[in-house]
């Protein structure tokens, strides 16, 4: 019988033949898609995040559909529209390619708010209203937004609620020397991807998830999460702290990973790893912190140093 471990193994396996050197990305990218949460890729140009989200769709066999985000891109041009039919002498909706399994929304800071906007109620309620009508997205649904932390000009910044919707934040950097040789030597006749094939599929994806939601999290685990979490709100160096989305967001982040590592139950060093990647982007350092040096990521590492986790 298939476990989480065998089947994210299967994934990654066949994701690396095209990424090369980023397994705890990908293994991250799993561990959202699991418990359906969206992610953020933060990196310069030419990394690599575009090809992370194909190789990704097409080791699932699910539906993939790449969003280009300019300030002329319309929300209509994300959730669909209605056209009327002549012959049938009524409306008929079109559906926009959020109807996908995986939508890869590509540089979405280049978005306008209003356009940011249209994925709000897709990436938190899995379904979109237009015109009065709500229709439901398929499943799994997973938003992997790209944006480039580098450049801004002509950009507009995600506001925080749109932020908090994002499950994680990742970066993949810059591979190793010996990675880049590597990819250089697979790149050198045809991509990689265009001979990747499916090794499952979204049927053995949400069959799986019964199993990471079972994954057993001890009480002190639990306190130990609203620890942190209250910690980040008190924290004189922050003007916004942790939601409850997040606090909720650690947690199955957890419950997936320990899953995908064979385990039954999550280990207090899973919350710790994962902490950066689901906090730092919903924090908000005050200003007179910020002149002084102070990030997110800082502040951060404080608090998981001085929170003390309480055994039973």
């Amino acid at each position: 019988m298939s476990t989480p471990q065998t089947l994210a193994e299967t994934i990654l396996q066949n994701v690396e033949k095209v990424i090369v050197g980023k397994r705890e990305s990908i293994e991250l990218l799993l561990a959202a898609l699991f418990v359906e949460g969206h992610v953020l890729l933060e990196d310069v140009p030419g990394v690599g995040k575009t090809m992370l989200a194909r190789a990704l769709a097409t080791s699932l066999a699910s539906d993939f559909k790449r969003l280009q985000c300019t300030p002329d891109l319309l929300p209509n041009d994300v959730v669909g529209v209605s056209i009327f039919n002549q012959q049938t002498n009524d409306f008929e909706f079109r559906p926009g390619p959020v109807f996908v399994n995986i939508l890869l929304a590509d540089e979405i800071n280049r978005a306008t708010p209003r356009t940011q906007s249209a994925l709000l109620e897709a990436m938190q309620e899995q379904q979109v209203t237009v015109e009065g009508v709500s229709r439901q997205l398929p499943r799994p649904f997973l938003v992997m937004a790209t944006q480039n932390p580098i450049e801004y000009e002509g950009t507009f910044p995600l506001p925080e609620a749109q932020l908090d919707r994002f499950l994680l934040r990742l970066s993949l950097g810059y591979p190793s020397p010996a990675d880049e040789k590597t990819i250089m030597l697979n790149l050198r006749r045809t991509h990689p991807i265009n001979a990747l094939q499916a090794v499952a599929s979204t049927a053995d994806l949400l069959a799986m998830q019964e199993t990471v939601w079972n994954v057993h999290v001890d009480e002190t685990l639990q306190d130990y999460i609203v620890a942190l979490v209250v910690a980040t709100r008190q924290h004189p160096d922050l003007a916004l702290g942790i939601s409850p989305r997040g606090s909720l967001g650690l947690y199955k982040t957890a419950q997936a990973l320990a899953a995908l590592r064979g385990r039954d139950h999550v280990l207090p060093d899973d919350l710790k790893y994962l902490v950066p990647y689901i906090f730092t982007h919903r924090l908000i350092v005050r200003p007179e912190a910020e002149l002084r040096g102070r990030t997110a990521a800082g502040i951060l590492k404080d608090i998981v140093a001085s929170t003390e986790l309480k055994m039973a």
